[in-house]
């Protein structure tokens, strides 16, 4: 099956006009302002406060990207293999695949601290808007409103650590409409417990990804400690033994990472004519560069996988995007409503406050697009990829951060972000000095092809050499790779970093005064949008109530929605896949990658029930961010795990339907079928089933 390159217009048609009956259950919630009513007057089923509260504490946050979930009270976390194959890359070597061969613990002995995994989970949500609004003098604009937002936003956040030993995030919500303080319990001792091979959780692999039906054990387990023991949880999700069947009410509660669907159309043109054309290209480069590179050598692949299988997945994300982006049927609808919007406040008394507040974001988008690809390059690091140098400027600018007040840094350096920042400064994560060396040397290529090789800085940056030959001196050279040297720095401060005199950090110091000047434009350029739309937020909740749900943020959601299939190219897609289905496309491609079976799947097929659902779609509003969410029935039970969309949720980040467009979930069942007879895991499964370790 092979993925399409554009939408048909037909089905994009229908995303945009579809009726209000048919795009029902559009919507990542906020858990402090749930779809009460909706859900009650469609389903008759109530969210009460109980309900939301076990759910919300049972979800867990990836802070290396991604969702999960409690699934026993001694600390079992749930998500997909795809979330954690950044860890499974990290903790394995030549002589370990973990990533390609899975690993299963047969007791707490055998479990496998994870290297600077950070798991969140929400505890609390306050409105803060009112005093983060009231931070920021009247009338201030630009850098200084945007100095003291971030010198507020601080305060809030330390003043919450102190108070409560939480982690303490200020999140923007209706691009600036509103401002609400999350609190999270941290769980940064983690361990695996079991993930399989990657080729049963990504069976099909490209081909197959975003594709329905799917057939994918796309599910890893973890176990979070406090104290050095498995950590004791009062909200966990009890399993279900039984899943569920066509038509049921599903819920997913996870972390969508970002969508756009209140952006203005200067906002929605900027992606499409200046962002998307730069990051697609780069996307697409570096895929090409870590095949030619992995096909060297099997440790070369090895080294390179989990970074390649990312740039592939965003490659088929932001085409889906793109395509969104240039199709009338999306675009014309937005303007249209836009201009509709302007006319109906046109007589209303903020109505020329409205109206200057869409050109305040289109003069603050042409600011982000004359400075954009520099931005990217220097401030973004996209000029300098590597983990070495992401280590050189960290030291470089904790040096210079951390003696100021809390309230003047930059927002990374702030005392109650300080933990986290500590956590992946001091990573003992394997980095590769020759895949560094590549990376870099194409990264360094990219910045003379954007910026000119004759740009003054360029020629700084390249100090006369090739960008390979640069590269090679850069990685070779710097000491940033060696956890004890980036300790000894950060300890000493400023002085200690200057006195290193170490290649890659003075590389970052020679950029790093153009690279601030660009994100001090930047972030004035955000103030002024983030103004702008919390006047037309204002205006929209005046005229609509409400019952919105804000941009997604990478923060606690909830969406809802049945299991259901849906009709593709004149067939009906059934809702479900099973085992059968699975060995079938197996045997269709003859066992051949990326369709080929790991051999204890072979070997162990005579035990399978084959007839066990595998994987299923249903209408839950996600995008990325989602990968690993738990699904719950109404009883909040665990039924499955979220691991993708299929090809036609991709402009999710835009728009939402739910004819076509499906939320893919691994099968409870399916991974108790695979625990017990694939993977002689019993001990495991009847902890899932338990909820607790016998």
């Amino acid at each position: 099956m092979q993925m399409r390159s554009r939408f048909p217009a037909t089905l994009l048609a229908g995303l945009i006009l579809a009726s209000p009956s048919l795009r029902a259950e559009e919507g990542m919630w906020l858990y402090s302002a749930p779809p009460r009513e909706a859900i009650k007057a469609r389903y008759g089923f109530d969210l009460t406060e109980a309900w939301l509260e076990h759910l919300m504490k049972a979800s867990v946050r990836f802070n290396s990207g991604g969702s999960g979930s409690f699934v026993s009270a001694d600390g079992l976390v749930i998500t997909n293999h795809h979330v954690a194959s950044d860890d499974l890359q990290k903790i394995s070597d030549e002589k370990n695949n973990y990533l390609r061969d899975g690993f299963l613990a047969r007791s707490l002995a055998e479990e496998k601290k994870l290297v600077d995994l950070e798991l969140n989970v929400l505890q609390s949500i306050e409105d803060v808007t009112a005093r983060v609004n009231a931070g920021v003098p009247a009338g201030a604009t630009g850098e200084a409103a945007a100095a003291a937002r971030r010198k507020v936003t601080a305060e809030i956040e330390k003043e919450s650590l102190a108070r409560t030993g939480l982690r303490s995030d200020v999140v923007t919500l209706y691009q600036g409409g509103a401002y609400h303080l999350y609190r999270f319990k941290r769980y940064t001792d983690v361990r695996l417990v079991w993930a399989p091979e990657q080729q049963a959780a990504f069976f099909g692999g490209d081909p197959d990804n975003f594709e329905f039906p799917r057939y994918n054990l796309d599910a890893s387990i973890y176990r979070a400690y406090e104290n050095g023991q498995p950590a004791k949880i009062q909200h966990y999700l009890k399993w279900s033994p039984q899943g569920t069947k066509e038509g049921d009410l599903t819920f997913v509660s996870g972390h969508p990472g970002t969508t756009n669907r209140q952006f203005t159309m200067a906002e929605l043109e900027f992606l499409r004519d200046v962002q998307y054309p730069y990051v697609v290209p780069r996307i697409k480069r570096l895929e090409v560069l870590l095949l030619a590179w992995g096909a060297r050598s099997e440790e070369n692949a090895r080294r390179a996988r989990d970074d390649l299988y990312t740039f592939q997945n965003s490659r088929k994300v932001y085409d889906g995007r793109q395509a969104g982006l240039y199709s009338p049927a999306i675009m014309n609808p937005k303007a249209a409503q836009e201009k509709a919007f302007k006319a109906q406040v046109g007589d209303r008394a903020d109505g020329a406050a409205v109206r200057a507040a869409y050109d305040r974001i289109a003069e603050a988008v042409a600011a982000q697009r004359r400075i954009f690809t520099r931005y990217r390059l220097l401030e973004g690091a996209h000029a300098f990829t590597s983990d070495s140098f992401g280590f050189a400027r960290s030291l470089l600018r904790a040096g210079d951060e951390r003696p100021k007040p809390n309230g003047e840094r930059l927002k990374e350096f702030g005392d109650a972000r300080r933990e986290s920042f500590e956590l992946g400064l001091f990573s003992a994560k394997p980095v590769y000095t020759d895949l560094e060396i590549v990376l870099l040397a194409d990264a360094l290529t990219l910045l003379a092809e954007h910026l000119g090789f004759e740009d003054p800085l360029v020629q700084q940056v390249f100090a006369g050499q090739s960008p390979a030959e640069r590269a090679a001196a850069l990685i070779q050279g710097t000491q940033v790779r060696d956890v004890a040297f980036r300790r000894k720095l950060y300890d000493g401060g400023a002085a200690a970093v200057a006195a290193a005199r170490d290649p890659l950090i003075e590389l970052a110091r020679l950029v790093d005064a153009e690279a601030r000047r660009l994100r001090q434009i930047w972030e004035a350029a955000e103030e002024t949008r983030q103004q702008a739309h919390a006047v037309i937020e204002k205006a929209r909740f005046a005229i609509e109530g409400p019952g919105r749900w804000p941009d997604a943020t990478f923060t606690l959601r909830l969406s809802y929605g049945p299991v259901r299939g849906y009709r593709e190219g004149g067939r009906e897609i059934p809702a479900y896949t099973t085992f059968a289905g699975f060995y079938a496309r197996n045997a269709e491609h003859r066992n051949r990658e990326p369709f080929d079976l790991p051999a204890r799947w072979m070997e162990r097929k005579a035990r399978l029930d084959l007839t066990v659902p595998f994987n299923f779609v249903h209408t839950p509003d996600i995008i990325g961010g989602n990968s690993g969410s738990p699904v719950v029935n109404r009883a909040g039970e665990f039924v499955g795990i979220i691991f993708d969309g299929n090809l036609q949720s991709l402009v999710g980040d835009f728009a939402y339907e739910d004819v076509q467009a499906r939320a893919i979930s691994l099968d409870c069942r399916a991974i108790l079928e695979a625990l017990r007879k694939v993977y002689d895991a019993d001990a495991l499964a009847a902890e899932l089933l338990a909820g607790r370790r016998s």
